[in-house]
């Protein structure tokens, strides 16, 4: 399933992708779905930052399905590659739950869209292979893995959207 969010952020590109980079922490309050985001690891090499962060899901979700849900099915590990020089990052999203039947990754690209503006373009990909998930009868995965996929693509596509929206709330909210 392909991912595909396009935002107009009325900021320059250097700020924004500098504070989608380094400032994500920060952007949490604006972001409903997330509970948590944690810095694993920043790896720095020229113009080039190695990011692992972990994500904890669930924000707007009662407490009684909380309970119900592990936190592994509602967290997942964000490995990002930030090249400045092409004000681009590469992304690859590892799960922690059903890990080794989900692949997620994909780019953000940071455009110029005019003065003082930028094109936030995000790019990815999502397949399920329901056949590594373990009481799936090989039969029916096909079809479990599509359903799978269009369910979290469905969750996914709007959280791209939100986390657009949360940075540039947060931008505008260090303007005030």
């Amino acid at each position: 399933m392909e991912l595909r969010a396009d935002a107009h952020i009325p900021f320059p590109r250097e700020l924004v992708f500098t504070v989608y980079r380094d400032e994500l922490s920060a952007i949490l309050k604006f972001l409903p779905n997330v509970r948590g985001i944690e810095n694993k690891s920043r790896k720095e090499e020229g113009s080039r930052i190695d990011l692992v962060n972990i994500w904890h899901g669930g924000g707007e979700i009662p407490a009684a399905a909380r309970a119900v849900l592990s936190d592994s099915m509602l967290s997942w590990t964000d490995y990002a590659t930030w090249h400045l020089d092409a004000f681009a990052c590469d992304w690859r999203i590892e799960t922690h739950a059903f890990t080794e039947a989900v692949s997620c990754s994909g780019r953000n690209v940071f455009l110029e869209d005019g003065p003082g503006k930028t094109l936030l373009q995000i790019r990815g990909t999502l397949t399920i292979d329901a056949k590594k998930i373990k009481g799936v009868p090989g039969f029916v995965a096909g079809r479990v893995g599509k359903t799978i996929e269009d369910f979290l693509g469905n969750k996914i596509q709007p959280n791209l959207v939100e986390t657009i929206k949360g940075l540039e709330k947060y931008l505008e909210s260090k303007q005030a």
